[in-house]
């Protein structure tokens, strides 16, 4: 698939699902991508923290692709890049804090030299063969959340990444409606849009409107306050800090992740007032009702600041009487891994506040009143909605061709769409799906590894030893080992029987082959016998 005189689109990862969003533009035998991201392990994926998307398609293709666009600094946007970019072996181009981010995502992989990293500014063009680019700021939950405005030879695309409406935003300056207006006047052929809140009513809100509701909980609060939120949601923490000094506690920071956004966001111009931070030793020693704690952890992650502290194994403390502040949304598929720690902490004597008990969060995406006054602005020939699952992505379509939009398109990722001319029209698919980060190996998300140990999981081991002598004949009695077999307190009675039909098995002889085969199925039904489940049993076969 190389495109010729035309504009195609193409979503490698984030059409379908909320995160790991990549997504190219093809144009005159060219491809440019815009974003790379990663998206979190779920209990579907056992011993895995990361998902990156699967570029089979485009690194079938290097040799036509330009380079790579950067929204923003958010994980499922960048989180990819220290994985990938090196092989992928283009050029990055970003905002200073997000290229700040980037760069020392590259510095741990020790790659930022192999990837070329370009810093652009809000009033910047710039171009890649057809496409030229630039800029245009939105509020999010992070600083610098842009939209990218492409023109090509078929039309202009405004790509918005994430955003929503502001009216009073704590960071960084927002396009105006008059700007936005500006650009609907010249011609949009495409508006790729955001969808994660489409069924959200009401407008997002402001983050400035957030400091009342976190002064009123962190005001009446008794003991220590926790409060944990997305370290990449700078904004928050500007908040956050202001709290701090409303209520009169001393702010202390927990979590690597909070400290590299305080780190880049400083050098880069922002949280300049952020208050100067306390160590945990100072934190432990304080007056309890005068201490703020900010952690990572809110989604239930087991290595976080916050997970740690629930168990009791971070020198940070928290007891009964205290408070822990949630002031995130809850991501779904997080739900069981939050209950966790909220348990633990429960168990402690903790008081928990949610967004379901005071105004202590507000998204960062677009509800449907933002999403009309984006579509009244921009006015583009079609909406191409991204970032989100099927039924968010449809329920814009939907939403937009309601507001007057002429035409809209539902894809999801491997969708190969026409937007021009005469489109929008799907007219092939590409391979997409997801890789998995498992230590320090990059493998295939539903390959064999992954699938062994799901297997693993659900039905057990067990490993048989059989020793033959010269003459291929059983030399002694089998061994048989398990592990995860529901066999408890008759565990030893099971290995008797499992061991003698692995003995019968390999007195019936046979080649090598069909003894290992024949010992695998004889101590297999052994074990569906006994409890039902088909284990995993491998057979080694010993010469003596």
């Amino acid at each position: 698939m190389t495109p010729g005189n035309e504009l195609l689109f193409l979503a490698l990862g984030g059409s379908g699902e909320i995160g790991m969003n990549v997504n190219l533009y093809g144009c005159q035998g060219k491809w440019l991508m815009v974003d790379c991201g990663v998206i979190f392990g779920n209990p579907d994926y056992p011993g895995i923290d990361l998902m990156l998307p699967d570029l089979q398609f485009i690194e079938e293709r290097l040799d036509d692709l330009l380079g790579i666009v950067l929204t923003h600094g958010h994980e499922d946007h960048i989180g990819a890049l220290p994985y990938l970019a090196g092989d992928l072996g283009v050029p990055l181009y970003a905002t200073p804090f997000t290229a700040g981010l980037i760069r020392g995502k590259l510095e741990e992989e020790g790659i930022e030299d192999q990837v070329e990293l370009n810093v652009v500014r809000d009033d910047e063009t710039f171009a890649l063969g057809p496409f030229r680019m630039r800029y245009l700021p939105l509020a999010h939950s992070i600083p610098e959340g842009n939209a990218v405005l492409i023109d090509t030879p078929h039309g202009r695309i405004f790509h918005t990444g994430d955003w929503k409406l502001d009216e009073a935003p704590l960071l960084g300056a927002p396009s105006t409606a008059e700007e936005l207006t500006a650009i609907g006047d010249a011609g949009v052929l495409a508006l790729v849009c955001d969808s994660t809140n489409v069924f959200n009513a009401q407008a997002s809100g402001s983050e400035s409107a957030v400091r009342e509701g976190l002064d009123a909980v962190i005001g009446a609060a008794k003991g220590r306050v926790l409060v944990t939120t997305f370290a990449s949601n700078a904004a928050r923490l500007q908040t956050l800090g202001e709290v701090a000094r409303d209520t009169g506690r001393a702010m202390c920071v927990a979590g690597r992740s909070l400290d590299r956004i305080l780190r880049v966001a400083r050098a880069t111009g922002y949280l300049r007032h952020f208050p100067e931070t306390v160590d945990f030793d100072t934190a432990m020693t304080l007056p309890r009702d005068k201490v703020m704690i900010v952690a990572t952890g809110g989604q239930g992650e087991p290595r976080a600041a916050l997970s740690r502290i629930a168990e009791g194994t971070h020198p940070l403390k928290l007891d009964a009487g205290d408070t822990v502040v949630f002031s995130s949304k809850q991501i779904p598929g997080n739900e069981m891994a939050i209950g966790r720690i909220m348990n633990a902490l429960a168990t402690k004597g903790v008081e928990m506040i949610t967004d379901r008990q005071a105004f202590v969060h507000v998204s960062g995406h677009p509800g449907r009143p933002e999403l009309a006054a984006m579509y009244g602005w921009i006015r583009p020939e079609m909406l191409v909605p991204v970032h989100g699952e099927m039924r968010h992505m449809a329920e814009q379509a939907r939403f937009g061709l309601g507001e007057g939009i002429p035409r809209a398109v539902v894809q999801v990722n491997g969708d190969i769409v026409r937007l021009a001319p005469n489109g929008p029209e799907k007219i092939g698919f590409a391979p997409a799906g997801r890789l998995v980060l498992d230590g320090d190996v990059i493998l295939p998300a539903d390959g064999s590894t992954i699938n062994e140990r799901r297997k693993l999981g659900l039905y057990g081991q067990m490993s048989v030893a059989v020793a033959l002598d010269a003459r291929g004949r059983l030399a002694g009695d089998p061994q048989v080992r398990i592990q995860g077999v529901p066999v408890e307190e008759e565990r030893e009675p099971f290995l008797e029987e499992a061991a003698a039909a692995a003995a019968k098995a390999a007195r019936e002889g046979g080649d090598r082959e069909k003894m290992r085969e024949a010992i695998r199925l004889a101590t297999r039904r052994v074990a569906v016998k006994w409890t039902g489940k088909k284990p995993i049993v491998d057979v080694m076969l010993i010469e003596v």
